[in-house]
């Protein structure tokens, strides 16, 4: 489809245990965005194949990312006065262009300080299954740079994550020692106006499709293993509507591309990552990469109303960084309330207090959960034990348990996404 290869799905019926197998977007979760679909046993006509071929050319970006580069650096000899932003096309403009652009809104005067933040010009995409762009505070982005310098990093790879890209670029052209360089591999194409080949790769973390062929799958290899691989870091920052494991399966292919590097030292290591996700999927994470764990600090958010640092209770920010860092490396600012657990040798936020039966600072969502005897573990605040379901629920709850067990199997005692019939290849 026009956003590269298709993943295959089962279609699960009530009445078939096995279900059937097809294709559909990779990054789409909704029909209307992307209608592809395909049974895996269909036969295909090459009229059919013809149509499709056709559909995706036509649905390609108008422009090649080397031309961008060239219209950019005509734009950025122009004086201020001429320096013009289409709002509506979401383009930056040459003075031949005005006229087709005469009854749009447009943005003029664009500085240099903004052509180094076009995150800042574009809007961002809001589609939450496919690439919703939530884009890190302030407050986020500087820890996360202020983390990757005080661990000795020198490159970052950046997965969806364009504010942290802009803010390394800009730091780089405008400060002689800072040496920290970032390469952004992104879904959205907009970012090939602002920055070269080198800077940006039209990538969907969905399948691990580079739009730009092999010259930008070597692009983002040479990234990753130069200086022998030393001193990389990927960071990325997921749609939260997303597959984990099509994300997972991405993210291993690209530490086999870091794995190409020539250190001997590499054999039994992953390459460093910081994987920015809500806590609620750790299981789901923790189930591709075991080697991860969760830290505490909660990452917000500008542009989403509820993804914000500062909030109290349930209305906390529920976005974390998953890495495969030694926990004890990732400070946490103690002015926010962060402190040190020293059994637990990590930071942990103010209200995570450890718990001796368990052994650990059980919380999750920034509240001081409980430790429930019965259940042998910690719960959240507002759960209490209930006898009838004999585990802690919220006090409103209904006791009566569903019949139906595994919606792939029918079988109780586990969750579709963990059912044996399915295959995990």
């Amino acid at each position: 489809c026009p956003l590269g290869p298709a993943l295959l799905f089962v279609k699960i019926g009530q009445e078939a245990a096995e279900g059937r197998r097809f294709y559909a977007c990779s990054a789409c979760r909704d029909r209307k965005d992307c209608n592809f679909f395909q049974w895996e046993d269909e036969k295909v006509s090459e009229t059919r194949l013809a149509a499709r071929e056709e559909y995706n050319r036509t649905h390609q970006p108008p422009r090649t990312h080397r031309q961008n580069v060239e219209r950019y650096k005509e734009f950025v000899l122009l004086p201020l006065s001429k320096r013009r932003f289409c709002q509506e096309c979401q383009q930056l403009l040459l003075p031949a262009e005005w006229e087709k652009h005469s009854d749009h809104q447009l943005l003029c005067g664009i500085s240099a300080a903004q052509l180094r933040s076009p995150s800042q010009l574009l809007y961002p995409l809001e589609n939450k299954k496919t690439n919703a762009q939530y884009l890190f505070a302030g407050r986020s982005c500087q820890f996360l740079l202020d983390l990757i310098l005080d661990l000795g990093f020198r490159r970052v790879l950046s997965v969806g994550t364009p504010r942290l890209h802009e803010i390394i670029q800009s730091k780089a052209s405008q400060e002689e020692d800072f040496r920290v360089r970032s390469l952004l591999l992104d879904i959205d194409f907009r970012y090939s106006q602002f920055y070269t080949e080198d800077e940006f790769c039209h990538y969907n973390m969905f399948n691990h499709h580079f739009f730009g062929g092999e010259a930008a799958r070597e692009t983002c290899r040479k990234f990753l293993c130069q200086d022998n691989g030393e001193r990389v870091i990927m960071v990325t920052d997921p749609p939260f509507g997303g597959l984990v494991e099509a994300l997972a399966s991405s993210f291993k292919k690209l530490m086999a591309m870091w794995k190409e590097s020539e250190a001997e030292d590499q054999d039994n290591q992953e390459m460093p990552m910081f994987w920015i996700f809500p806590y609620f999927f750790e299981t789901r994470i923790l189930e591709f990469f075991p080697s991860f764990r969760m830290m505490d600090y909660q990452v917000d958010y500008d542009n989403h109303a509820l993804y914000k640092h500062g909030k109290t209770g349930r209305r906390q920010s529920p976005v974390r960084i998953f890495t495969n860092l030694t926990p004890s490396r990732i400070v946490l600012p103690v002015e926010e309330g962060y402190r040190f657990c020293a059994v637990c040798e990590r930071y942990v936020s103010s209200g995570n207090r450890h718990c001796e039966m368990c052994n650990s600072c059980t919380s999750k969502d920034g509240r001081q959960w409980k430790h429930c005897v019965l259940c042998k573990k910690c719960v959240k605040p507002s759960w209490f034990h209930c006898n009838n379901c004999n585990c802690c629920a919220l006090q409103n709850h209904a006791c009566e348990k569903p019949d139906a067990g595994c919606f792939v199997c029918g079988k109780a005692g586990h969750k579709r996404s963990a059912c044996p019939s399915l295959s995990h290849a």
